[in-house]
């Protein structure tokens, strides 16, 4: 079948996820469309050679819904021959964007094609467009779906993680990226924003807690207490009846806060070498998505990455660098010593803890780091994998060439 390459990696800057970020006077549809317009200019693309623009977001709402990605396309003077697709598997949309486009590469249908994700949590708040299974207290009771704060407790609880491990987690997480941010490693894929006057509204990312000490990261009080569960834990310990008590350990330093930011890959097979001109960075060589039991929603990527490296026929000690998300430290940490994954290769310029949780957008920002990294280091093959509500994970292998 036809192999399937990555032509380009871009993102924005992080801003952070509310009303003092930088991003917030920047609407949703701006972010994305600038995103397009970097893309065409970096790779001097004929825009109706793409086939479509496939992008992740979460919260489908206000300036964020009506298929913001053919919106964007119109707003981005890109060809109005492209369609355009919005989709939703929460955390994972992103990549699974990406995993859309290379399954109809790889199957001939489509030449060249951009996906990625979006997220303006500042303009957006999750709680207010929640469903059934994270709302409904009858559903949620019925199914055995928890809120992911308490699943990540859970899984601390169950692992026997202490709240040291997860502070220390967090904190190497934060090192690792503010070690990458004062050596500019991410300055070949950031795509700075400016207003119409061109005056710099962002240029680099804005959440990286500069200041951090451990000493701090370990003095907050847990975010999700006992008080706060509303019955949850007893969801919980009903599928896991010994478990006695869930502890909780997570606080707002080991867990990712809200960030806004837009992401885009450029998808294509190998034609495009000579027919477009364009030079490829790096292969796609498995992707798949998976769902897991619902009540530890966070276990998703683990099976994700399992699978992929089996379709891959390769072993963990075959994969150079590893990319996943961080919505919190505990189930990153199970990752990391389920694939006994040393702190070098795993997350190596800093994780969502450090760089905010941007809901759609992340899967295409850590493929772009991955492939970034890769390149810097002069690595071969890398894995990115995320975990998402639902019990939903997903993961992809490359090659960088």
């Amino acid at each position: 079948m036809t192999e399937v390459f990555i032509y380009d990696a871009l993102r924005t800057p992080f801003g952070k996820g509310n009303r003092n970020g930088a991003l917030f006077e920047v609407r949703p549809i701006d972010l994305l469309s600038k995103c397009l317009n970097a893309l065409q200019k970096r790779n001097q693309l004929a825009t109706e050679s793409i086939a479509d623009l496939i992008i992740g977001c979460v919260v489908p709402a206000g300036g964020q819904a009506d298929n913001i990605a053919k919106t964007a396309l119109l707003h981005a003077n890109w060809s109005a021959s492209i369609p355009g697709l919005q989709i939703n598997r929460f955390q994972t949309s992103g990549l699974v964007a990406v995993g859309l486009a290379a399954a109809k590469i790889k199957a001939g249908w489509e030449n060249l094609t951009v996906a990625g994700g979006i997220e303006s949590m500042s303009r957006i708040h999750r709680s207010d467009h929640r469903g059934a299974i994270s709302s409904d207290p009858d559903i949620m009771n019925k199914i055995g779906s928890i809120p992911s704060g308490v699943a990540a407790d859970l899984i601390a609880t169950m692992e026997g993680f202490s709240k040291e491990q997860l502070d220390n987690y967090a904190f190497k997480s934060i090192q690792k990226a503010i070690i990458a941010h004062q050596k500019a490693y991410f300055n070949k894929s950031i795509i700075p924003i400016y207003d119409q006057n061109k005056i710099a509204i962002l240029e680099k990312d804005e959440t990286i807690n500069l200041g951090a000490t451990l000493e701090n990261i370990s003095a907050n009080s847990p975010v999700f207490p006992k008080s706060q569960r509303f019955g949850f834990d007893a969801i919980a310990l009903r599928k896991y009846p010994l478990v006695e008590q869930i502890i909780p350990f997570h606080s707002d330093n080991n867990i990712a806060q809200s960030a806004d930011n837009a992401a885009l890959i450029l998808v294509g097979n190998a034609a495009q070498k000579e027919t477009v001109g364009l030079k490829a960075r790096a292969k796609i060589i498995a992707i798949n998505t998976v769902s897991t039991e619902l009540t530890i929603t966070h276990k998703g990527g683990i099976e994700a990455a399992k699978k992929v490296l089996n379709q891959a026929k390769l072993k963990p000690k075959d994969i150079d660098l590893w990319y996943i998300n961080e919505s919190f430290a505990a189930p990153a940490l199970l990752f990391q010593q389920t694939f006994k994954i040393a702190d070098k290769k795993l997350n190596p310029c800093g994780g969502n803890i450090a760089f905010g949780d941007a809901l759609g957008a992340n899967g295409a920002v850590l493929l772009g780091m991955l492939i970034d990294e890769l390149e810097r280091q002069n690595l071969k093959r890398g894995l990115v994998a995320l975990s998402a509500e639902g019990g939903i994970g997903t993961s992809m292998i490359i090659e960088i060439v």
